[in-house]
């Protein structure tokens, strides 16, 4: 958490104007699927050092916020810069020029991204796995990579198990290899797509644990999640996404101890019944 950077909010007291340059600005940004509407002119943003969970149901479009952060999807419409630049375009003699496959490329080198399924190499070990980036992105020399790979590992608690492939891990550590895959190319922005969504409940604290150790390091992180009490715990900002837009955002404990919007009740109330329906 970052409670000493006031939030870079459009619409409110904005990084710009306390001279904090966002790392996210998001304004009335739109993407659409073919005639689907996915998100219908988002305002948001995130200042350096800040952690800001989004929630909301499934198809509120989040996750494809967060992947239009990183160039995985198009915008549309509207304006989104992050880490000082226009998400798929460069403004060249007062025309914007689409990027090229290689300018993407290295947009995100700047930029971890985890997702809900892992994605890890099955053929290599959690130590290949990391190292990976450093060499066929970065260039770095594979003793280098190697090695950066190992303090990464031992970053999430996996050194012992570096020389496993990924089966003969735990989904709660392949995660959390996924996790020291992106911080090994030392990203300036982290995203998470509900990184414990696909793991069993009892694994689910040993990913967050992670997380919560990359928040008070102060790494900047916009983390879509159902787990309201680590959004209620490190977040700084929380969201609630519906219908493509931003319905209410706040500080965590205040938005969900008293929230403004009905629809934003409804989901809350739905969440901790089916939190109920769990329990033993």
């Amino acid at each position: 958490m970052n409670p000493g950077v006031e939030s870079a909010e459009p619409g409110g007291q904005s990084g710009a104007a306390s001279g904090i340059e966002p790392v996210v600005r998001a304004s009335g940004v739109r993407m659409s699927y073919g005639d689907v509407q996915v998100l219908n002119g988002v305002d948001f943003a995130v200042a350096p050092g800040e952690v800001s969970c989004l929630i909301g149901p499934s198809g509120s479009g989040k996750s494809t916020f967060l992947r239009c952060m990183n160039g995985l999807e198009p915008v549309l419409g509207g304006s989104l810069r992050v880490l000082g630049e226009e998400v798929g375009h460069t403004l060249r003699d007062g025309r914007y020029r689409p990027w090229t496959p290689k300018e993407f490329a290295a947009f995100r080198r700047n930029i971890g991204m985890v997702f809900q399924r892992f994605n890890l190499f099955a053929h290599h070990s959690a130590l290949e796995n990391v190292a990976c980036g450093p060499v066929h992105v970065l260039g770095a020399p594979a003793d280098r990579a190697r090695s950066l790979a190992m303090e990464h590992l031992e970053r999430v608690g996996l050194a012992a198990h570096a020389h496993k492939r990924p089966h003969q891990l735990s989904g709660g550590q392949q995660q959390r290899v996924a996790i020291a895959r992106a911080l090994a190319m030392n990203p300036e922005l982290m995203l998470f797509d509900e990184p414990t969504s696909a793991l069993d409940p009892e694994l689910v604290d040993e990913v967050l644990e992670v997380m919560k150790g990359l928040a008070a390091e102060g790494m900047t992180m916009v983390v879509v999640t159902h787990e309201i009490a680590f959004a209620r715990e490190v977040g700084d900002w929380l969201t609630f996404f519906a219908d493509g837009v931003v319905v209410e955002r706040g500080r965590p404990r205040e938005l969900l101890a008293n929230p403004a919007h009905e629809r934003t009740r409804a989901f809350l109330s739905s969440v901790r019944n089916q939190k109920e329906r769990q329990e033993p």
